[in-house]
């Protein structure tokens, strides 16, 4: 029987990259989103001879949206073995005291309390369906440890990530829920299209940055998610080789 998967944030970029990589693979994917539209495009791309591939639209910091998504994977596929926390924003390039509380709540709503909310919502099912137990990869981010300027907000639900992921993989344990983080650098999708033209570095310099394909994050991911539950990835980083991250840049 195939493994059932959701995956959030998945209209664009690496979340795209990732349901339509699960669903080549064999694996049945749930795709949720905000934006209906996009969530098709992911759809109209599944690869043939793979899993099912639906969505379910939702915005994962509103809690009555994420019920329903995970209502919409129950009835599509009756359980839940991978969690794909990716849905994420950003907020504008600003020093911290020009931000509104408006730009850094947006935020945290979205990449910190949506990742809270799904997890939530999957740890139930996953303990109570049969056989019980699943996985839960959360997409955190290099910037988690090394923030670029001006990037309080994104920085600090990261960070959060790290601890959340840690919690997650703890308290699961007894109920065979593993969980894991992919810590993402410079890969090439619409948010990065800015830093790849240039870049703000940490001595004030502007500099383009190499990218890599997403779908070297989604060959990741689906190693992280093809793993038996004995075994578990807890951190992983996967990045452009010639980004200016190791050492000085």
């Amino acid at each position: 029987m195939s493994k059932k998967a959701l995956v959030t944030g998945a209209g664009s970029g690496i979340g795209r990259a990732v349901a339509v990589r699960l669903q080549a693979a064999g694996y049945d994917v749930m795709c949720t989103g905000r934006r209906v539209a996009e969530l098709e495009k992911t759809v109209a791309m599944a690869v043939e001879g793979g899993g099912r591939l639906v969505y379910c639209a939702g915005d994962v910091s509103k809690p009555a949206d994420v019920d329903a998504v995970f209502a919409a994977v129950l009835k599509e596929f009756g359980r839940l073995d991978v969690l794909f926390n990716n849905a994420g924003i950003g907020a504008p390039p600003v020093p911290m005291d020009e931000l509104t509380f408006e730009q850094w709540s947006n935020v945290v709503n979205v990449n910190l309390t949506g990742s809270f909310l799904c997890a939530q919502r999957a740890m139930a099912m996953m303990k109570r369906q049969t056989p019980r137990g699943g996985r839960i990869i959360n997409n955190g981010s290099i910037s988690a440890t090394t923030p670029r300027p001006n990037s309080a907000p994104y920085t600090s639900t990261k960070h959060a990530i790290t601890g959340l992921t840690k919690s997650i993989a703890l308290d699961g344990r007894e109920f065979d829920i593993a969980c894991g983080q992919i810590d993402i650098g410079n890969a090439a999708t619409d948010m990065t299209v800015k830093t790849r033209a240039g870049a703000q570095q940490a001595n004030g310099t502007i500099l383009p940055e190499p990218a890599m394909e997403a779908s070297q994050v989604a060959d990741a991911v689906l190693y992280m998610a093809d793993l038996p539950l004995s075994a578990n990835v807890l951190t992983m980083t996967v990045m452009a080789t010639k980004m200016p991250f190791v050492g000085r840049g």
